[in-house]
């Protein structure tokens, strides 16, 4: 019994941590990924360096962005932070 009142509050602190760090982080992580994955040509991006352009063509790990001046630069797909607007 005095055991289970020693590891009582260690137990509870990292079921706490699970459900309010870990957990989370695992599901941002999941939805970056699947919007990585889902990246099509004519979307416009933002890079994880701050460059914003337009996927031009996506290949099986790289993406080539359009930008404003018509340069194509060649990136990995997880380079890409967010998608601000997505091709129809």
């Amino acid at each position: 019994m005095e055991m289970l009142t020693t590891l009582g509050p260690i137990i509870l602190m990292f079921v706490l941590f699970y459900f309010l760090l870990i957990r989370p982080q695992q599901k941002r992580q999941k939805a970056v990924s699947q919007m990585q994955n889902e990246l099509k040509k004519g979307d416009k991006i933002v890079t994880i360096g701050g460059l914003h352009g337009i996927v031009d063509s996506v290949d099986e790990g790289k993406i080539v962005v359009k930008c404003g001046d018509g340069s194509r630069l060649t990136y990995d797909r997880n380079a890409v932070r967010e998608v601000v607007e997505s091709a129809q």
